[in-house]
């Protein structure tokens, strides 16, 4: 079983409820020959897994871009691959790197429904927790390696055979999402639609490049401790290096590297945003030229005594006192330790994610934005869904009490400050419950899903349109029940069943058509304007395609941009 399941069964139940599902992970139906194509990366020659005959692509699955991470190379930043080109590569074998899940997802499941459905106060004993394995640890997908940074390039015929002719093809770079502790290179879904949808109308056409980097404790250790044996935020190093590789490599497949744009969603839209932020922008030109986040979301890890806790619990688990000592273990070990720690995170955490560590992430990205720490050079469309943060918001909050238990929570710095948590919990989200509120809150879980939408995620994007001067593009996903995760099989749609295959195909059109020109705008799907002063959004819903006002351009975000919660 994939470990990241639960995130993903929970897109497919919520969208199924209403007659779709999520999108499948594979290439699809392929032809494979001995005769495909090779590559010559210098380093290692590298050859296409398979030809789709039916949408006219190659598949360059599994190429390494970093030397394996294990032993001494562990809680490091990654380094460049060994030459090795004694044998030709061929990417045959799946990899994917350690996964490890909540264990709040499995309530999440199981609630959320019920709450769709109009039901708003829950029975902690209705919950079933219990495992089917009799309380052992998840079985592990066989694809799992700690060796595991790769990247898949998929390509089409026309644009591989025209390689050095002539101006290379534009690049789609995707970062998944997963809660910085799940997920894969290949498991978001089939970019065959992508792929069609970028050579409509005469269209060129694109490079797509899906990329593993490293999750949970294996990418994610932070802290002083960490710091003087090893690198912070691993997992955004080993992104940075993949990015690099396109940079160098993608020309040999006829790919542009002037020419590349990175897109996530979850995790990966929040990746994105810790990359344009890189340093404080004091390191020149990020490795792209454009971006797309999609619902960027992350927790604000900005305590180093928060940093080294977490440190010194994986540590204890692992059963060593020093990451030196780490090191040297079996990876199953560390494995176990990532497991259990992640698994016993907080309703609504995943305890990992990028942290302020004074070198990559000197500060939140919010604040770097804010204060013009970043490459002012790209060109941004951004997106996010109407209600973020169900998902992550526990049944059990029913009173005021609970309420500001929940911030602190989600920031415990504010522990030390009551005045604070007052304000965020008189002010900014009252409990006023007649719909006047952020996002129409009408009980308890609406007032906290909202708290954790405009922090985790909302937010977020209303940083980024207002740092590049409004002259952005920023879509809201609206289909129904428009939560976190629900746009994904619309990004990667391929005529299966969703509520709104119109919606799936416009966004197919501005995503890919951005990817090309630096515009969105495509013939045969409805215009998109720029952000403007106006803050307006292209609203992306059942019913169509409309032009309303950003609802994150608000007091709130605002005052969580200034992270006086620090």
């Amino acid at each position: 079983m994939r470990s990241h399941n639960a995130i993903a069964a929970f897109a497919a139940l919520s969208v199924s409820q209403l007659g779709g599902t999520a999108a499948q992970a594979g290439y699809g139906t392929s032809n494979s020959s001995s005769n495909l194509p090779v590559v010559d990366l210098g380093y290692e020659l590298h050859q296409a897994s398979l030809y789709n005959s039916t949408g006219g692509f190659y598949n360059f699955s599994n190429i390494r871009y970093a030397a394996p991470p294990t032993g001494e190379n562990r809680f490091r930043a990654p380094v460049l691959p060994g030459t090795n080109r004694s044998a030709v590569q061929t990417g045959t074998q799946g990899r994917i790197c350690p996964q490890a899940n909540p264990a709040w997802l499995e309530i999440a499941l199981q609630y959320i429904p019920e709450y769709l459905a109009g039901q708003t106060v829950f029975n902690a004993s209705s919950f079933n927790l219990s495992s089917s394995s009799g309380g052992s640890l998840p079985v592990q997908d066989p694809r799992t390696t700690e060796d595991c940074l790769f990247l898949d390039v998929v390509v089409p015929e026309g644009i591989f055979n025209n390689a050095g002719k002539g101006y290379g093809a534009p690049v789609l770079v995707w970062i998944y999402g997963g809660g910085y502790t799940a997920g894969s290179k290949s498991d978001s879904g089939n970019p065959a639609g992508l792929l069609a949808r970028s050579e409509n109308n005469g269209g060129q056409g694109v490079i797509y490049v899906s990329l593993n980097y490293r999750l949970g404790a294996f990418g994610w250790l932070s802290g002083p401790s960490l710091q003087a044996n090893g690198d912070a935020n691993a997992g955004l190093l080993d992104q940075r290096l993949a990015l690099e590789w396109v940079q160098k490599h993608i020309a040999s497949f006829g790919g542009d590297p002037n020419r590349v744009t990175v897109f996530g969603e979850s995790a990966g839209g929040g990746s994105i945003m810790h990359q344009m932020t890189a340093y404080g922008g004091n390191r020149g030109p990020v490795p792209f030229q454009q971006a797309i986040p999609q619902s960027p979301g992350f927790a604000p890890i900005v305590s180093n005594a928060q940093q080294e806790q977490t440190l010194n619990q994986f540590l204890a688990l692992a059963n060593v006192s020093t990451i030196e000592e780490a090191r040297q273990l079996s990876f199953s070990a560390l494995v176990v330790a990532n497991i259990i720690q992640v698994g016993a995170s907080p309703y609504g955490s995943f305890t990992y994610g990028p942290a302020v560590d004074g070198d990559f992430v000197p500060a939140l990205p919010g604040e770097l934005l804010l204060h013009g720490q970043y490459d002012k050079s790209l060109r941004v469309m951004v997106g996010h869904n109407a209600d973020e943060g169900l998902l992550f918001t526990s049944p059990f909050i029913q009173n005021n009490l609970a309420f500001a238990a929940q911030v602190v929570g989600e920031l415990p710095t504010l522990a030390a400050y009551p005045q604070t948590v007052e304000y965020i919990t008189d002010v900014l989200y009252p409990p006023t419950f007649d719909g006047s509120q952020a996002m129409a809150y009408t009980n308890q879980i609406g007032r906290a899903a909202a708290l954790v939408s405009e922090l985790i995620f909302t937010c977020n994007t209303f940083y980024l349109n207002k740092a590049y001067g409004n002259d952005t593009f920023a879509y809201f996903f609206t289909v129904p029940p428009a939560l976190h995760g629900n746009d994904i099989s619309y990004t990667y749609y391929n005529g299966g069943p969703v509520l709104a295959p119109q919606i799936a195909i416009a966004m197919q059109e501005y995503i890919t058509h951005f990817a090309e020109t630096g515009s969105p705008n495509e013939v045969d799907v409805p215009y998109f304007n720029m952000y403007s002063q106006n803050a307006t959004v292209q609203n992306l819903n059942i019913t169509g395609i409309t032009e309303i006002m950003d609802p994150t351009a608000n007091a709130r975000c605002n005052y969580w941009q200034k992270a006086l919660y620090i």
